[in-house]
């Protein structure tokens, strides 16, 4: 995936971020790097929640375990990191973007449209995430940390293709392109409200 074209294009995205929040970060890294471990470590948990519930797929299972191995890396990369920098661990805090995507999903209906929505809640935030780490792989003054965030980068795009890949595995692709499209509209609209936020990933 060719990350240098345009987000909108590559991610689907509606609305990029703002681009002070970059300049924000750079000055709240301490912050930056705490709530970015817990995104990590809350998407290993997430996708275990996936397999406990949905252990009758055996591609979704197979295609998601090596995912959990892989961010609770990158949790650990993260707090190596801000360990290094003699930095500590913060505690965690209320995600709000999170929280609004949860809002949307589904909670009634038949088990294969709850299905689609929780697969496509961890495509989106792994977009909105790949479009973060872009930004910040170009916009940071330090270059180690261009290099720290772009490795990231490349990681949550395959993460953002392959949720979008099991939900049409399973699910009619055109029902999940049609709910997909939803999806999208649904997120720009909590970006367009959500404070320009320097001390978090989202």
């Amino acid at each position: 995936m060719d990350l240098s074209a345009d987000t909108r294009a590559i991610l689907g995205l509606q609305l990029p971020t703002d681009p002070r929040w970059v300049n924000l970060a750079a000055h709240s890294l301490e912050e930056v790097l705490t709530d970015h471990a817990y995104c990590e470590q809350k998407a290993a948990t997430s996708c275990i929640s996936l397999i406990q519930r949905y252990s009758q797929y055996p591609e979704l299972v197979s295609a998601l375990a090596p995912i959990v191995t892989e961010e609770w890396g990158h949790f650990r990369l993260v707090l190596a990191e801000l360990h290094k920098r003699g930095l500590y661990l913060g505690k965690q805090r209320k995600d709000e973007y999170v929280n609004a995507l949860l809002d949307f999903q589904q909670k009634g209906g038949d088990p294969e449209s709850r299905m689609l929505d929780q697969l496509l809640t961890m495509a989106l935030i792994e977009a909105r995430s790949c479009e973060r780490f872009k930004r910040l792989s170009e916009g940071l003054p330090d270059p180690y940390l261009q290099q720290f965030y772009r490795r990231f980068m490349e990681s949550e795009a395959g993460h953002y293709t392959l949720f979008i890949e099991l939900a049409e595995k399973y699910i009619d692709p055109q029902q999940v392109r049609a709910r997909w499209k939803q999806w999208l509209e649904y997120e720009k609209e909590i970006m367009s409200k959500l404070d320009v936020c320097g001390d978090r990933m989202h």
